[in-house]
This record gives structure tokens, C-alpha cells and sequence, in this order.
């Protein structure tokens, strides 16, 4: 059975509502406890955001986790320059993080009026900047922001941006459900409808706990086909389900 990897944003996204702050010593205790329950990916915050989180990332390569990746977050280059000529980039691999986590445009409507590119210059985006970053020795998880809502738009450009990730070479793609407004049984048949699509394996939990980053993964590396798998405490119909959700989809 392959284990299931969790991937935690308390440090950057769990700090971004009103009035709520962290310190970085705060910011150190959290990640030093996050490893010591064995959370596989840590993320660590922006490295362009704020001196804090840069020296976060200085400061845990002092005393290094025993289990968990700290992963910082950022974004794809910026457009009409190179991913080596990018501020973003620089402050990505200064970081010192084993894993670099990136947020894309999925949406063709995000694509056209916030990012105000073409289609393909997107996708050089995604492309350049995951090849630049493996190139350094990074892993690289993708982040494919407004997936699900990208999907409804264009699902063939959607499905695109995707790919472009994998064959960059990214580790993971995460079909991010960004409005947090997609429902189980929505996300499990896209995710399924996606997935026979590219003949890749997509492993989703399809969670509305999290309104950010539904935690689907894009596992590239894995056979097909292969089962949906979802965090659980026992089996039903040969699928494996958690006990704790009233209903569960019924997965391929």
C-alpha cells in the first residue's frame, strides 16, 4: 500500500487571517513540532514576502527537520523574461528549500485579463520556471491555481497547463479548488474525467476542508491505471474509506 503524504500550510496560509501573526521563533516551534508528527511537506512561507520568512529559511537549515521538507512558495516567472533573470526565482532557490512549491494559471479567463498573457505564454511560464528549478536540484510541487473553475472555462487548455507541468518536471500537481466551492462527487468525477484524459493516476482525498488547496495529486510516476486513494480507517467495496465522512464518492 503506498503511504499517504500530508502536506501542511499552516505557516503561510494558516497565517493569513485578520489579526492572526506569527513570530519566526512562533514559526520554528510550529515546524519543529509539524516534523516531530512526521508531516512529509512543511510549507515554509514566500521568500519575497518578508524578511521573516527568508530568515525562517535561514534559521532551519541551523538545525535541519528530522522527517518533514520544508517546501517554500512562490510563483511561476514573471512574463517576458527569463526564469534565470527573475527576482521571484532567485529568492526561491536563495531559500535554501529542498522542495518549491508554484502557483500557475489553470483558468484561460485568469490567463487573459489578470496575468494578461497569451495561451502559450503560460505555458512557458509554468514550463520555464519548473525546468529552471529542477535544473538547480529542486523538487517541485505545481500548484494548478483555480483548476476545477479553469476546467468548467476551457478543459482542454485547463488540461494543458497541467501537462506542461509534468513534462517540466514537477513532482506533484495539485488541482487546487481555489474558491473552495467545488463539492466531493464534482471533484472525484473531474478528477476522473482528468485523469483518463491524460492516462496519468490522480490520487484526491476531494476534501471541502480545506477551501485553498483541495489536496489532489497528480502522480505522474505511478501506473495506470491505478485505484483513488483516501485517508481512512477501513475499507468498503474494495475501496478504502474514512470513517469519519458521512458519504464518500465512489471512486474508479
Amino acid at each position: 500500500m503506498r503511504p499517504i503524504e500530508i502536506y501542511d500550510t499552516t505557516l503561510r496560509d494558516g497565517t493569513q487571517g485578520e489579526g492572526f501573526n506569527l513570530s519566526l521563533e512562533d514559526k520554528l516551534r510550529i515546524a519543529y513540532r509539524l516534523d516531530d508528527l512526521g508531516f512529509d511537506f512543511i510549507e515554509g512561507g514566500y521568500p519575497m514576502s518578508n524578511p521573516k520568512d527568508s530568515e525562517f529559511f535561514r534559521r532551519i537549515q541551523e538545525r535541519p527537520l528530522k522527517q518533514s521538507r520544508v517546501c517554500a512558495f512562490g510563483m511561476t516567472r514573471r512574463k517576458g523574461r527569463q526564469a534565470a533573470d527573475d527576482q521571484g526565482m532567485k529568492a526561491l532557490l536563495d531559500s535554501g528549500a529542498p522542495v518549491i512549491t508554484l502557483v500557475g494559471k489553470t483558468s484561460a479567463f485568469h490567463t487573459a485579463e489578470v496575468l494578461r498573457v497569451s495561451f502559450d505564454e503560460n505555458l512557458a511560464m509554468i514550463g520555464d520556471s519548473i525546468r529552471y528549478l529542477r535544473q538547480h536540484g529542486r523538487d517541485v510541487i505545481y500548484d494548478a491555481e483555480h483548476f476545477f473553475d479553469g476546467w468548467a472555462e476551457n478543459p482542454d487548455y485547463a488540461l494543458q497547463t497541467a501537462r506542461v507541468a509534468v513534462e517540466a518536471g514537477a513532482l506533484l500537481v495539485v488541482l487546487c479548488d481555489t474558491n473552495g466551492d467545488s463539492m466531493p462527487d464534482q471533484i472525484a468525477d473531474l478528477t476522473k474525467a482528468v485523469g483518463t484524459a491524460s492516462r496519468y493516476h490522480w490520487e484526491s482525498t476531494a476534501t471541502m476542508i480545506v477551501p485553498w488547496r483541495s489536496p489532489t495529486r497528480w502522480r505522474p510516476s505511478m501506473p495506470v491505471p491505478a485505484r483513488f486513494r483516501a485517508p481512512s480507517t477501513g475499507w468498503e467495496n474494495g475501496v478504502e474509506t474514512p470513517t469519519w465522512w458521512p458519504s464518500w464518492p465512489t471512486w474508479p
